[in-house]
């Protein structure tokens, strides 16, 4: 939100400097950005006086120049048409800095003859784009500041230009008139009296307004304006666009200029149709769905299904609340307006500003909230400022729908200030500062002012006299101990399994990285994403253009950074979201863990190998199992594109739950990164694993088998494309009780197995329960095993 100090005393008598304005605002929470002050670059420059003005004997275009300045007479080389004896110019002497060409200027020469300053023009002092000429002051004393000289005779040329930062919260302060309230209220000066206006209708609208019953909820609740005919639409006054132009915005016309000064001074955002190229009637309705229109920046937008939209008899003619439409805008033609104020849904504004992709002032604003119960009375303001500047003769008021009753009161309760805030502030300062502020006391109930949405409770009024009252003056105090005994755990089921995988990882050797969760658009497109849903609209740069789908792009980033500057094995975890949409809630928590190189530094003692799949299987396993995952699991492939396809597998409860994936990452990803393979890795999450049916802080009993387990190892053949873990599988449901564990421990291939064969060799763990194992029970458990195995498989008892 710009603004500048002119406009701000339009409504705040003040004498307050600039400087401490910004402090002021800053402290109230409106926080200063940036303040563009022209006095400060143009401070070295002085008035001087042409005494005499010749032909550059070597240049057809150079005049030299003698200049009578507050150091005596300087010779200078100028080069404007008008250089001439006798006119006031301003100087830039040896030492000035020239902000419009980024020059110092210094003493040199010009074909030949020194030239010891320079005569400015009003491009190179960035005052305007003009530059036919050097700036000639009808007036001003020899040796004057070119500054003061401005503050006397044209102040809006050094009317510093503050901008502050607005949170979500306080809509008030994108109108001047809010900014000024809050500094009178802090006592930096007295609020001026509202502008106020009446205007009585000349004739009946010839355009009567209407709001469909299905867009009055979370749509539009209240559409009114007026007919103004007989305008004259040319430029502007010179005092409105020298203020649209300092906070950055370019004059187009006094009707366009008119909305956009309201916008900015009672954050009022307007509309202005050409009645002349306004079909019938108009219409506030939601859109069926494909329709179109040009708007006001000349591209072309597609609706959805129940947007909200403005048409007439033809179609539609303006995004309600964001924008209007091209075919109705006001040109230099425009003889007849039809100004429009309306209150629409906050929500649907953002929804629909979205998925149109338009940020424009109108919705910046009603996205946020405006007051609605200024509504009529700008109608009328906007209508005088029209009939001031252009003419014309305004019709009655029509007006659809109701203006929406925000009315509302809360008690003040003196005490909460300091329980809250911890701020000693007297029952009458607090009173006070809620009546500056535009709250209305009737006892101890703040009736709460139209244009602040943003209080909503007992605590937002304290909120409002601290930061008012200063929390600089805060001092901090120790508090008593509030309770006593062993706090209740405060952490989400979901927190702690974050702070779980954190700790594990690490116990694991892995060391945290914690990377931005934007990628470049190639990189999301490897694992999965980088579609138009996930990019942002205003990123920080081409490399972090969408949301990342998976952490793993930011781990395997980092290792090739790593790798670059010469550290070859790495062990990184992550744990943080990832995003499968760009709306609220499309996002998931992740673990994600990388293994690159090898599994250690050279060692004369020890074995170094390549790290492979069955390292971040186990790694994988240990996490889970320190999440409390369920032991007993499915080992399956279908993973996804990024994953080698014979080198990964998905840990799954049953064929549609999977918990998390883990193998090596496919060559083809390992290239388009630059990392140097080998490199396996895991993905792990937490919010898949089931939780315990009983939640309970205590350990469940300890188990104690005194029977003796008994091994017995089994060898099958079977054909070569069989999975190992068809074959566990099988062997293990054989006897549940009984069964403990099935491990493989051995496969052959070849010999004299025959082609397309291969042995795998198992063992099987019994565990009794109620009594020792005999030979009997033993062979009659293995024949089930064998007899399970041979029907899943189709396989034989290796003899």
């Amino acid at each position: 939100m710009k603004f500048t100090l002119s406009w701000l005393k339009d409504h705040l008598d003040t004498d307050t400097s600039v400087a401490e304005i910004a402090e002021a605002l800053t402290d109230l929470g409106l926080e200063v950005e940036g303040i563009e002050n022209p006095a400060e670059r143009l401070a070295d420059f002085t008035i001087g006086k042409v005494i005499h003005a010749e032909q550059h004997p070597d240049a057809d275009r150079l005049r030299v120049c003698k200049v009578l300045t507050d150091e005596g007479e300087l010779q200078v080389i100028c080069g404007a048409p008008n250089a001439r004896t006798g006119i006031t110019a301003v100087i830039a002497k040896p030492g000035t800095y020239v902000p419009g060409i980024d020059t110092t200027i210094g003493v040199g020469k010009i074909r030949g003859i020194e030239s010891h300053g320079m005569m400015c023009s009003e491009r190179e002092m960035e005052l305007s784009d003009e530059h036919d000429g050097i700036i000639e002051l009808p007036s001003g004393e020899i040796g004057e500041r070119f500054v003061d000289w401005l503050a006397a005779n044209d102040p809006g040329r050094v009317d510093p230009v503050i901008e502050i930062a607005i949170t979500p919260n306080r809509p008030d302060a994108l109108g001047v008139r809010g900014i000024a309230l809050d500094l009178a209220a802090r006592g930096l000066g007295t609020m001026k009296p509202a502008q106020t206006a009446h205007i009585e209708g000349q004739f009946p609208c010839p355009i009567s307004v209407t709001i469909d019953d299905d867009t009055r909820d979370n749509g539009c609740e209240v559409f009114a304006g007026r007919l103004i005919r007989g305008v004259s639409n040319g430029s502007s006054p010179e005092w409105l666009q020298k203020r649209l132009k300092a906070i950055g915005l370019r004059p187009i016309s006094r009707l366009v200029d008119i909305t956009n000064f309201f916008t900015y001074d009672r954050n009022r955002p307007l509309h202005v149709f050409d009645a002349d190229k306004v079909k019938g009637n108009l219409r506030v309705r939601r859109a069926s769905g494909g329709e179109t229109l040009v708007g006001l920046d000349e591209k072309e937008y597609t609706f959805g299904p129940g947007q909200v939209v403005i048409s007439d008899a033809e179609g539609i003619e303006s995004i309600g609340g964001i924008m209007g439409g091209l075919a109705t805008g006001c040109t230099g033609e425009t003889t007849n307006v039809f100004l429009e104020a309306a209150v629409w849904d906050h929500i649907q504004i953002a929804t629909t500003g979205r998925a149109l992709k338009i940020n424009s002032d109108a919705r910046y604003r009603n996205e946020r909230g405006i007051d609605p119960a200024f509504n009529m009375e700008a109608v009328d303001l906007a209508t005088q400022m029209i009939i001031d500047l252009c003419g014309g003769e305004p019709s009655n008021l029509v007006v659809a729908g109701e203006v929406p009753d925000v009315s509302r009161a809360y008690t003040l309760d003196p005490a909460r200030v300091r329980s809250l805030v911890g701020m000693d502030i007297p029952e009458s300062e607090q009173r006070q500062t809620l009546t500056a502020l535009g709250f209305r006391m009737e006892g101890n109930q703040a009736h709460v002012p139209s244009w602040r949405p943003d209080v909503m409770g007992e605590a937002d009024l304290v909120e409002e006299v601290a930061r008012v009252a200063s929390l600089t003056k805060l001092v901090g105090k120790p508090l008593p101990r509030l309770q006593t005994g062993v706090p209740k755990p405060i952490l989400s089921a979901s927190q702690k399994r974050e702070q779980i995988a954190r700790r594990t990882s690490a116990a694991l050797g892995y060391n945290e990285c914690v990377t931005y969760s934007f990628i470049d658009q190639a990189s999301a497109a490897l694992f999965g994403g980088g579609n138009e849903a996930t990019m942002l609209a205003n990123p920080i740069s081409s490399e972090m253009s969408h949301m990342r789908p998976d952490l793993l792009p930011g781990l395997l980033q980092a290792a090739a950074r790593n790798q670059a500057r010469g550290q070859m094995n790495l062990a990184l975890f992550e744990v943080g979201p990832a995003f499968h949409g760009g709306e609220p809630g499309e996002q998931h928590t992740q673990v994600a863990g990388l293994l690159v190189g090898r599994t250690g530094p050279k060692d004369v003692h020890g074995q170094q190998r390549a790290i492979d799949v069955y390292d971040t299987k186990a790694d994988a396993e240990a996490v889970l199992s320190a999440l409390g995952a369920p032991s007993k699991v499915q080992i399956l492939r279908g993973g996804d594109s990024w994953w080698h396809p014979g080198r990964h597998g998905r840990i799954c409860l049953g064929p549609k739950k999977t918990l998390g994936v883990f193998g090596e990452i496919h060559p083809r990803v390992l290239q388009a990164l630059d990392v140097k393979g080998p490199a396996v890795a895991f993905t792990i999450w937490p919010g898949e694993i089931p939780q315990p049916r009983n939640q309970t802080a205590n350990r469940g009993a300890l188990e104690l088998r005194d029977l003796q387990a008994v091994e017995r190892d089994f060898a099958f053949v079977v054909d070569a494309d069989i999975e190992a873990l068809t074959l566990v599988n099988a062997a293990a449901g054989a006897d549940k009780s009984l069964i403990e564990d099935v491990r493989v421990f051995d496969e052959f291939i070849g010999g004299a197995l025959g082609e397309g064969k291969k042995s795998l060799a198992v063992t099987v763990r019994l565990q009794p329960t109620e009594a020792t194992l005999k030979d009997a029970d033993i062979e009659a458990i293995s024949a089930k095993i064998v007899e399970k195995v041979i029907k899943a498989t189709g396989g034989v008892l290796r003899g």
